[in-house]
């Protein structure tokens, strides 16, 4: 059965345009997945801790020193979980000064662990979430495309793919719904906005 991992990362709810992508993501993907598992984690609901003196204790202890240690690791060992469980993510993430949002890299500091998603064991890193595949739905204010005037301030995708490379997962697509700020200011209709990136959604699903 296979199953799809959905994050969010937008605190805007119902008004989010990066979660009205998701949503559209998982419609899809079920009609050609009737059969799979939907997994989902908002980001914004889930309380993620800073990494701290103490966690890295944890982490670099194996947790195995005390009940106290594997506290401080138990978030992090369930997302991780859904990770390894899923055989597909999307996220949901809108772009904030250029980048991403603040929970989206405090769920990151908590899932790239050694030995977890990530292994030095041979001497060289090596990512162990293998054989997964990932698209990123990302919706800024501005548009950021390759080719535009903005690109090159577009440091939300180049982290993303970098950050999910090194963890093991090079199946990725990106899907860049950049000018919501038209939308805000009612130059244009949100549905009309939508279509053309729910079509490269549906594009994308396609199989091979």
């Amino acid at each position: 059965m296979p199953t799809l991992l959905q994050i969010d990362s937008s605190p805007l709810g119902e008004a989010s345009v990066s979660r009205k992508l998701t949503h559209a993501f998982v419609q899809h993907w079920k009609t050609l997945n009737p059969d799979g598992k939907i997994l989902t984690r908002d980001l914004t609901t889930t309380h993620i801790p800073p990494v701290t003196a103490e966690w890295i204790g944890a982490r670099m202890n194996g947790a195995g020193d005390s009940p106290e240690q594997a506290n401080l690791l138990k978030l992090s060992e369930e997302l991780i979980a859904e990770l390894k469980t899923a055989d597909e993510y999307v996220f949901g993430v809108p772009m904030y000064n250029f980048g991403i949002p603040a929970v989206l890299k405090l769920w990151i500091d908590q899932i790239a662990r050694p030995g977890r998603t990530f292994s030095y064991a041979s001497g060289k890193p090596v990512g162990l979430l293998t054989g997964k595949r990932a698209t990123f739905l990302i919706a800024s204010g501005g548009t950021y495309d390759a080719g535009t005037a903005m690109a090159s301030l577009n440091f939300a995708e180049p982290y993303l793919r970098a950050v999910f490379a090194f963890l093991g997962v090079t199946d990725t697509t990106f899907i860049n719904a950049g000018g919501t700020m038209a939308v805000a200011y009612g130059k244009v209709d949100l549905p009309s906005f939508l279509q053309p990136h729910i079509e490269s959604i549906q594009q994308a699903l396609q199989p091979a």
